[in-house]
């Protein structure tokens, strides 16, 4: 199976989905053809909204249709979408409105379009509400199984999905559960848990470490909320030492959630990697180098935080 973005995955996902099930419709600001819903409103016109650059009403009337029976996935950028907090928190968590929020161009990885286009707060933000789970598929297996789930699950769910293509990383018969990770490699020495575009890098990270003799477990974590605390706590126990990787501002992310989990339960040695500051305009890939979320850069990271 050959790369492909996660926003690639969940157009095509649509359009299956749609033809299941007529309830489903989709809501735009403007940016069909970046989140991937072009195709679907071509193939159902019907059911979808093009409200303009009003993310705030597109929100709003997602929750509106809604509260009428619809299952609504309003997509926008992740910066646009969660950048309309107070109206995700009125008219979408609070009322328990069953709305499927969909957050593209996640992270520095978007690379050259820059900061002003970068979801990098809005794990931290959703997370703050206390009823909307939060997915970031790894690739396009696993993305179609969680567009496939969001439309059956009753409520608002946040998904975090990727500009750019991303490597196959699940294992044959995956099966997507809320609140459940996935262990892709078994090791003894640390536990590396990543989330959508960092996940492929740190399995890359893991084979570089076994030239050192360092033994890494890699977990994809898609389920960031809720965390899979099982998995979490029986890795912690037997590794000792915890690195968590997203590309997402190192404060509020999968790393402080998993921070927040282990301290209360099992205190250990942990080492959060994401972006530091502010993105910035440049190449994906030399971006995720110059915040070390690239493969050599996880494994520096590790080797370091392991004293070795």
């Amino acid at each position: 199976m050959a790369a492909k973005a996660t926003r690639a995955a969940f157009g095509e996902a649509l359009i299956d989905l749609g033809a299941k099930d007529p309830r489903i419709v989709t809501l735009d600001s403007d940016l069909s053809k970046s989140t991937m819903t072009v195709s679907f409103a071509k193939k159902y016109p019907d059911r979808a909204f093009n409200v303009g650059i009003a993310e705030a009403n597109m929100i709003g009337v997602a929750a509106g249709l809604a509260m009428a029976g619809k299952v609504p996935f309003a997509a926008s950028f992740a910066c646009f979408l969660v950048g309309r907090f107070e109206t995700i928190r009125i008219s979408v968590a609070y009322t328990n409105a069953n709305v499927k929020l969909v957050g593209t161009h996640v992270g520095v990885a978007i690379g050259e379009d820059g900061y002003s286009q970068m979801g990098l707060e809005d794990i931290a933000c959703i997370r703050a509400l206390p009823n909307i789970p939060i997915i970031q598929p790894a690739d396009e297996v696993e993305c179609k199984q969680v567009i496939a789930y969001a439309a059956e699950h009753q409520g608002p769910l946040y998904l975090r999905l990727t500009r750019q293509n991303l490597e196959p990383v699940s294992p044959a018969g995956y099966q997507f559960r809320l609140g459940q990770w996935a262990r892709l490699r078994d090791g003894s020495d640390v536990t590396v848990i990543a989330s959508g575009g960092t996940v492929f890098n740190a399995l890359e990270a893991a084979q570089q470490l076994e030239g050192d003799g360092i033994r890494a477990e890699v977990i994809n974590a898609a389920s960031i909320k809720p965390l899979d605390e099982e998995m979490l706590l029986a890795s912690a126990r037997k590794t000792g030492h915890v690195v968590t990787v997203e590309d997402h501002s190192i404060a509020g992310g999968l790393g402080g959630a998993v921070s927040e989990a282990l301290c209360e339960a099992l205190p250990t040695a942990m080492k959060r990697l994401g972006v530091q500051g502010f993105g910035e305009s440049g190449d994906p890939k030399g971006l995720y180098v110059k915040h070390g979320l690239d493969a050599t850069g996880i494994a520096r990271s590790v080797r370091k935080f392991l004293g070795r």
